[in-house]
C-alpha cells in the first residue's frame, strides 16, 4: 500500500547563538554563521510539538483523528520515563493512539518515519503522525560544539492519495564507533580522530546509500553534514549535484540539528514537484528514502520561512546556562510536591492540554478546573472538560524581580483573556521586556523547571509575532 505525505512543520528554537562567541570563549579566531540553541524554557520536547502541532494543522486533521505518534530524538527528555506519552497527551491524542519513541542515535530520525510508514502501509495506522527533534549537547570546548544546533520537523502520513509518496528505501550499516554519549555522561563527546571519521566511516557510507538513491535522478537532497564539510564530500562521490542539495541553507542556518536534519533538509523542496532524495546518519548506520512530490505540501512553504526566521541572539554563558553546563552554587528551592506525586498525576491532562471547566448551567469557563470543582461565576457543581483557546489578550502582568534558584529573575506572569472568553494566568517566556497590557499572546508549551532530575512542562505566553496577525 503506498504511503502518502499530506502535510509538514517544523519547529525553531527562539536563540541563536554566534559560532565565533564559542570560539572566542576558548581562545580561538574566526568562525561564521550561528546555529540554533534553546532558551532556557525549551527543548526536543517542546520543539517537537510545535513541529507537530504545525503540520496537523496544515493538515487540518483534529487531534482525535490521530491513530499514531511516531517520535524520533536522540535524547528523550526522559532518559527513562513518560517523553512519548507527555507529548502525545499535549498534542490532545487520544490515549488509545499507538506509536513509538526511537532514539539512541541520530539515525533514529529515519527510523521514526520508516516505522509510521510500515504502520500506516500495514493497515494499523490510518493517520500518523511522524515527528523528529534534538537539541544535543556537545561537550565543552569540542569541535561539534560550533556546529551543534536544535529543531524539530513533522510529516502527517496517510493512505489516501495526497500530494507527495514515499518512494524507495535502502540502508547500510557498519560497527563502528564515532560520536557517543556514555552511560554516566551529559554530554556528547568529539570524533576520536576526524579524518578517520571522513575518510573510513562517513563519507563511504552516506556515499554508498546516496549512490543507490540517485538511480531515481532525484532533483533534491536532503544529506547529513556535521562539520558543514561532509555533505560536500558526499556528493562529490555519489556524483550529486551540489545546487539540488537544499539541506544546505538548512545547516547553514541552524547547524546540524541531528535526528531532525533528515527532515529539516528536505524542508525546501516540497514546495515544487520534483523528486527528493533523503538520507540520514547516526551510529554508523546511513538510511535512504525518496519522496515524490506531484504537487505542493501544505505546511511546506510556512516551514520554509520559519527555518530562515530571524531570532533573538544569546550568548555563550547564556547558552551554557540554558543547557545546564554552568549552574548556580548554594542551596536550591525545591518544589513543594515531586513529579510523580497525586497533584501531577491527576493535574497532568489539565497542565499538557491546557483545559479549563465549562459550567453546565451557565457556560462559564473556570480554571484551572482543579482548583475550583463549583463555578466561579453561578457556584454550579457540574463542569465539563474543554481544551482553552491558544491565543489571547493581557489584561495585566508582573514581572519578578527577585526569584530563588533554579528560578531564573526576572520572571514575568500574566493574566491572560483569551479569545474563548477565559481567563488564565501564566509564565511568560523570556524576560518580560516584550510583554504589555492589550498585547496579542500565544500560549505555546515550554518547560517549567527541573524538579528531582525530572523536567516539568506547562504552557507559557509568548507574543504573536507580528507576520502572523
Amino acid at each position: 500500500m503506498a504511503v502518502y505525505i499530506h502535510s509538514v512543520g517544523v519547529g525553531v528554537p527562539s536563540r541563536r547563538l554566534a559560532v565565533a562567541d564559542i570560539n572566542s570563549a576558548w581562545n580561538r579566531t574566526g568562525g561564521r554563521g550561528t546555529v540554533a540553541v534553546c532558551a532556557d524554557d525549551e527543548d526536543a520536547l517542546t520543539l517537537a510539538w510545535s513541529a507537530a502541532n504545525s503540520a496537523m494543522q496544515a493538515a487540518e486533521i483534529e487531534p482525535g483523528s490521530v491513530d499514531g505518534l511516531w517520535w524520533g530524538v536522540t535524547r528523550a527528555p526522559f532518559a527513562e520515563g513518560p517523553s512519548h506519552s507527555i507529548l502525545a497527551a499535549s498534542l490532545s491524542l487520544r490515549p488509545t493512539a499507538a506509536g513509538a519513541l526511537t532514539s539512541g542515535s541520530t539515525h533514529c530520525g529515519i527510523d521514526a518515519l520508516f516505522a509510521a510508514a510500515d504502520a500506516v502501509a500495514a493497515g494499523t495506522a490510518r493517520i500518523a503522525v511522524v515527528v523528529v527533534s534534538d537539541a544535543l549537547r556537545a561537550g565543552l570546548g569540542t569541535a561539534s560544539e560550533t556546529r551543534c544546533g536544535a529543531a524539530a520537523a513533522a510529516f502527517i502520513l496517510r493512505s489516501d492519495e495526497g500530494p507527495a509518496a514515499l518512494g524507495a528505501r535502502t540502508t547500510h550499516s557498519q560497527p563502528l564507533l564515532d560520536r557517543y554519549r556514555g552511560d554516566t555522561e551529559n554530554d556528547t563527546r568529539d570524533l576520536y580522530d576526524g579524518r578517520l571519521f571522513r575518510e573510513e566511516i562517513f563519507v563511504p557510507i552516506v556515499s554508498e546509500v546516496a549512490g543507490r538513491l540517485a538511480t531515481s535522478k532525484p532533483t533534491a537532497w536532503s544529506l547529513p553534514d556535521p562539520d558543514g564539510r561532509l555533505a560536500a564530500a558526499v556528493a562529490k562521490n555519489a556524483s550529486v549535484p551540489p545546487d539540488s542539495i537544499t539541506s544546505s541553507n538548512v545547516f547553514a542556518t541552524l547547524g546540524d540539528t541531528g535526528a531532525a536534519a533528515c527532515l529539516l533538509g528536505s524542508v525546501g523542496a516540497f514546495t515544487r514537484v520534483g523528486n527528493v532524495a533523503v538520507v540520514a546518519y547516526g551510529g554508523g548506520r546511513a538510511s535512504g528514502i525518496t519522496i515524490d512530490v506531484n504537487r505542493a505540501i501544505p505546511g511546506a512553504e510556512t516551514a520554509a520561512r520559519d527555518l530562515q526566521s530571524d531570532n533573538a541572539s544569546s550568548s555563550y554563558a547564556d547558552v551554557l546556562r540554558f543547557r545546564r553546563q554552568l549552574t548556580p552554587t548554594g542551596e536550591t528551592i525545591a518544589m513543594g510536591v515531586p513529579p510523580e506525586a497525586a497533584l501531577f498525576t491527576r493535574g497532568a491532562n489539565e497542565m499538557l492540554q491546557l483545559l479549563g471547566g465549562r459550567c453546565d448551567d451557565c457556560g462559564t469557563i473556570n480554571t484551572p478546573p482543579s482548583i475550583h470543582p463549583h463555578c466561579i461565576a453561578c457556584g454550579g457543581p457540574k463542569m465539563e472538560p474543554v481544551e482553552l483557546a491558544r491565543t489571547g489578550i493581557v489584561h495585566t502582568f508582573v514581572i519578578n524581580y527577585t526569584m530563588p534558584a533554579p528560578f531564573v529573575a526576572p520572571l514575568p506572569i500574566a493574566v491572560i483573556d483569551l479569545d474563548d472568553g477565559s481567563r488564565v494566568m501564566l509564565q511568560v517566556a523570556d524576560d518580560g521586556s516584550n510583554v504589555e497590557i492589550g498585547a496579542r499572546m500565544q500560549l505555546l508549551l515550554r518547560r517549567y523547571a527541573y524538579e528531582r532530575g525530572a523536567p516539568v512542562y506547562g504552557f507559557k505566553a509568548v507574543p504573536v509575532r507580528k507576520e502572523s496577525l
